[in-house]
């Protein structure tokens, strides 16, 4: 197997074993065939869904602190991390083979360091066991309709056509970085809610908007692929706007539909949670002019490490001040989901 350079591409201070493991840029060669199976699955990408989760259950106001909720919380995180996130970054590695050898050649697939066979396994395993998860979490709750599975379905079929032609919406940059982030942002969410809550109309449109925020947070992604992608024909916006143009869109997405929260919040007479929520974006506007804004393709790892943790907290801030509302200013649109 091919071994990956140890370059300043990397996180600072992670070494090359640990980007390994966890999936990131920069990662050391093993011939290890589980670590080889874990790199697939970049952990690193489970964290914002299991945060979802998270911010879900504080947005239905009924989770309790007690151990069956905290185990069936647990399991929506197992099933929305390491389960479905791995088949959805499993299975874009294997369709994105052909881009890794020219971005990543280090990767499993790109360098030989498993099989497609054994690629196209582990895609088939995780699928049916998140699955299988999202079904016991719908006859834990009582659902009378299968909200979970249904979820967990959805989820599924977003993240096989985002990578698998012939529709593969990663080349169009708004459509593919918008189902991603909602990916990342929404259906987590949507999940931890209905697992103890209801999921209302009013709920889903507000963090499908927040989603858009994701969308900003994928193009950030797309400045480590923008060599490959344009070999290839891809149009992720980095590409067909240019890296510095790219980087202003990221930014502005980011914060704009941030501070359209700011706006919901307010309306809804959660006047505190917005202080907060301002509070939380203006070191995101720092951290963009320090490193998005300078040099995307040189800082994205930077970037993401400085900033997301103050994106993740505006979402539970978002979260527990929807948990505590009526959302009486948007009522029309609070019919609980099926």
């Amino acid at each position: 197997m091919s071994q990956s350079p140890e370059t300043s591409a990397g996180s600072p201070g992670v070494s090359g074993g640990a980007r390994q493991l966890l999936g990131m840029k920069g990662a050391a060669g093993t011939s290890n065939i589980w670590k080889i199976r874990l790199q697939l699955m970049k952990p690193v990408t489970w964290i914002p869904l299991i945060w979802g989760v998270i911010c879900g259950a504080a947005a239905s106001g009924h989770f309790h602190w007690t151990l069956p909720e905290v185990g069936a919380s647990v399991a929506c995180m197992l099933m929305s991390g390491p389960l479905l996130a791995g088949y959805t970054q499993t299975i874009n590695d294997y369709y994105d083979r052909e881009i890794d050898a020219i971005n990543e050649p280090y990767r499993p697939i790109p360098s030989g360091a498993i099989p497609l066979g054994q690629v196209r396994l582990q895609i088939v395993v995780l699928l049916l066991a998140g699955l299988a998860v999202a079904w016991g979490l719908d006859v834990w709750a009582g659902h009378s309709t299968p909200v979970l599975l249904l979820l967990a379905l959805g989820g599924s079929f977003v993240s096989y056509i985002y990578s698998a032609p012939p529709l593969k919406l990663k080349q169009n940059g708004w459509l593919g970085n918008y189902a991603l982030g909602a990916s990342y942002i929404a259906l987590p969410w949507w999940a931890g809610q209905a697992l103890f809550g209801q999921l209302t109309w009013a709920t889903a449109l507000l963090t499908l908007a927040y989603s858009l925020a994701g969308l900003g947070i994928a193009v950030v992604n797309d400045f480590k692929s923008v060599e490959g992608d344009r070999a290839l024909g891809l149009q992720s916006l980095p590409v067909v706007f240019g890296v510095q143009r790219a980087s202003w869109i990221s930014a502005g997405m980011i914060d704009l539909f941030q501070l359209a929260m700011v706006a919901v919040l307010i309306a809804i007479g959660q006047h505190f949670a917005a202080v907060l929520l301002v509070l939380l974006i203006i070191p995101q506007i720092t951290f963009q002019d320090i490193w998005l804004l300078r040099d995307p393709v040189a800082f994205d790892v930077k970037y993401q490490a400085s900033a997301q943790p103050f994106l993740v907290l505006g979402m539970l801030v978002t979260a527990l001040a929807i948990g505590h509302s009526d959302l009486t200013p948007i009522a029309a649109l609070t019919a609980p989901l099926p």
